[in-house]
C-alpha cells in the first residue's frame, strides 16, 4: 500500500505530461482522490508503524524502503488533503475567465510538476533514513522551481532561479551532515545518530538545522519566499501550506522525534533563530500591498512559530513539540484557504493589491467569508487550531521557566497581538465599506472553486480536533 501511495501520483504526473485541458483535470483530480484515500488507509493512527521490507543497495549501511510512522503520517495527510483541494480548484482557475492570467494552455505541464511534487513530499514522509529523505528533498527543489517559473515571464524565471539557488545552497549543509553521519557510523539510519560522538552529533544537528532553515524560509534565507509569489496562486498555496517550506519543518521535527539530536545549546539556537525570524516576518506585513506577499510574510512568521515549538520540545517540553506539530497541521488548511481566497479575488477582479480592493463582501460574499475566517484563524483566535497550537507553545515556554521561558512567551504573545490587529485591519479594508471599481466587477468564482473554499473553511475549524490524536501519539513517543 505504501508503494502504491508513492506510485499513484507519479504515474498520474507522467500521464498528465502527455495530455492537456479537461482530460488533465480529470486525471490529476482522480489521482489525488486515490492518494488521499490511500494516505488515510495507510496512516498508523496510534497503532503499529507501517513499514515495507528494505531492499539491498550498493553502498554498505544503506537500504531503500518505505516507512510511515506518526510524524510521516502527519505530513502525508497534509500533502494529500491539501493537494486534493488545490488540484480540484486548479481545474477552473486555469481558464480564460481568469482576469489576472487568462490561459488554458499548459495544464499538462503544471499538473506534471505538481504531482511529482506530491510524490516527493510523500517520499520524504515515508523515508526510513536520512539519505532517502535527501533524495526526495532535492526533487522538491526542482518542482518548486518549475511551478514558480510556470508563467514564463522574466520575473517568474528570476524568482524560480532565486528559490532554487537559495534552497540549494542550504542543501549543501544537508550533504555535509550526511557525510559526517556516514563517516562516523557507516549508516544513514535515524538510529545511527546515537552512535556519533557528542561533538559529531551537535555538528550533525546544526548542519541539518541550516538546511531546514533554507527550505523553511527562515533568517537569513527568507527572501526567496516573497519573491516566489509570481507563481500561479494554487501553486503558491501548495508551496506555503503543504510542500517545500513544510519540508524544512519536517526535517527539523524528524531530527527531534527520531534522533534526539536537538538538545542542549542546539535547542537554544533553534528557539532564538525562530524568534528572530518571527519578527522579521511580522515586519514584512507593514510593507506588503500585494495580498499574496502579505500571506508570504505570514507564512515566514508561522513557520518560525513551528520552530519555536520544536525548540521548546528539544528542551524537554512535550507540550512544545505538540504545539509545533499542531501549528504545522492547522496552518496548512488555514493558509490554503487564505491563498485560494486571494486566488478567487484575483481570478474575478484581476488584481491582488490591497490599495485597489474595497467592499468585496458585497460582490463576493462566499470568498469574503472565507478570507475573514482565514484571517481570524491565522491570527490565533479561538476556536481555530492556531489558537490551540499557540496556547501549547505558551504553556511549554512557561513550563521551561526562568527568563528564557518568560521572554519567549512574551515575544510570542506580542507577535500574536500585532498579527491579529494587522489581519483585522486588512480584512476591514478589503472586505467592507463602499465597493471600489475593481471590487464592483468581482463575483464569487465557479461552483467548483466555491466548493473547495467551503470545504477548507470546514477543515480550518475542525483541524485541531482531527489532528490532535495523531500528534499526541507522536509527542508521547518522544516523551
Amino acid at each position: 500500500m505504501l508503494l502504491l501511495l508513492l506510485m499513484v501520483p507519479l504515474a498520474a504526473a507522467l500521464a498528465c505530461a502527455c495530455t492537456d485541458g479537461r482530460r488533465a483535470d480529470w486525471l490529476a483530480s482522480a489521482a489525488m482522490v486515490v492518494t488521499a484515500v490511500l494516505t488515510l488507509a495507510s496512516a498508523p493512527w496510534g497503532g503499529k508503524v507501517a513499514a515495507s521490507a528494505l531492499t539491498w543497495s550498493p553502498l554498505p549501511g544503506m537500504a531503500f524502503g518505505l516507512r510511515l510512522d506518526g510524524l510521516g503520517s502527519l505530513l502525508a495527510l497534509v500533502v494529500s488533503l491539501v493537494g486534493l483541494c488545490i488540484v480540484v480548484y486548479s481545474a477552473d482557475y486555469f481558464s480564460l475567465r481568469n482576469r489576472e492570467h487568462p490561459e488554458e494552455e499548459g495544464k499538462g505541464r503544471y499538473y506534471f510538476f505538481f504531482l511529482v511534487f506530491v510524490t516527493a513530499m510523500l517520499g520524504m514522509a515515508m523515508a526510513p533514513d536520512f539519505f532517502q529523505i535527501f533524495l526526495f528533498w532535492e526533487l522538491t527543489t526542482v518542482c518548486s522551481w518549475a511551478l514558480i517559473s510556470h508563467y514564463g515571464s522574466s520575473e517568474s524565471i528570476r524568482s524560480g532561479l532565486k528559490a532554487m539557488a537559495v534552497t540549494q545552497f542550504a542543501s549543501l549543509f544537508f550533504i555535509g551532515g550526511l557525510v559526517l553521519l556516514y563517516v562516523q557510523t557507516g549508516s544513514f539510519g535515524f538510529d545511527a545518530v546515537a552512535r556519533m560522538t557528542p561533538g559529531g552529533r551537535a555538528a550533525f544537528a546544526m548542519l541539518l538545522l541550516v538546511a531546514a532553515w533554507g527550505k523553511a524560509a527562515q533568517v537569513p534565507f527568507f527572501t526567496w519566499l516573497p519573491s516566489a509569489m509570481v507563481a500561479p496562486t494554487p501553486a503558491s498555496a501548495f508551496l506555503h501550506a503543504a510542500a517545500m517550506v513544510k519540508a524544512g519543518i519536517f526535517l527539523a521535527a524528524r531530527c527531534l522525534v527520531s534522533t534526539g539530536a536537538f538538545s542542549g545549546w542546539v535547542a537554544a539556537v533553534i528557539t532564538v533563530a525562530a524568534l528572530i525570524t518571527l519578527y522579521v516576518g511580522l515586519a514584512g506585513y507593514f510593507y506588503a500591498d500585494d495580498l499574496k506577499r502579505l500571506l508570504a510574510f505570514s507564512t515566514i512568521a508561522n513557520l518560525a512559530l513551528m520552530l519555536v515549538g520544536i525548540g521548546l520540545g528539544a528542551m524537554g517540553s512535550t507540550a512544545g513539540l505538540e504545539g509545533g506539530l499542531l501549528h504545522l497541521w492547522s496552518h496548512s488548511f488555514t493558509k490554503t484557504l487564505l491563498f485560494l481566497c486571494v486566488g478567487a479575488i484575483s481570478w474575478s477582479t484581476g488584481v491582488r493589491a490591497i490599495s485597489q480592493l474595497r467592499g468585496l463582501a458585497r460582490t463576493m460574499p462566499l470568498t469574503a467569508a472565507g478570507f475573514l475566517l482565514g484571517a481570524l484563524a491565522i491570527s490565533g483566535l479561538p476556536p481555530f487550531g492556531v489558537f490551540w497550537s499557540k496556547l501549547l507553545i505558551l504553556r511549554a515556554a512557561l513550563a521551561v521557566g526562568g527568563a528564557w521561558g518568560w521572554s519567549t512567551a512574551a515575544l510570542v504573545v506580542v507577535e500574536s497581538a500585532f498579527s491579529l490587529a494587522w489581519f483585522l485591519w486588512v480584512a476591514h479594508l478589503v472586505l467592507f465599506g463602499e465597493s471600489s471599481e475593481r471590487a464592483r466587477s468581482g463575483r464569487d468564482p465557479s461552483p467548483v472553486m466555491q466548493t473547495v473554499l467551503a470545504a477548507l473553511m470546514g477543515l480550518a475549524l475542525a483541524a485541531p480536533y482531527l489532528g490532535m490524536p495523531l500528534i499526541h501519539w507522536i509527542a508521547g513517543g518522544v516523551a
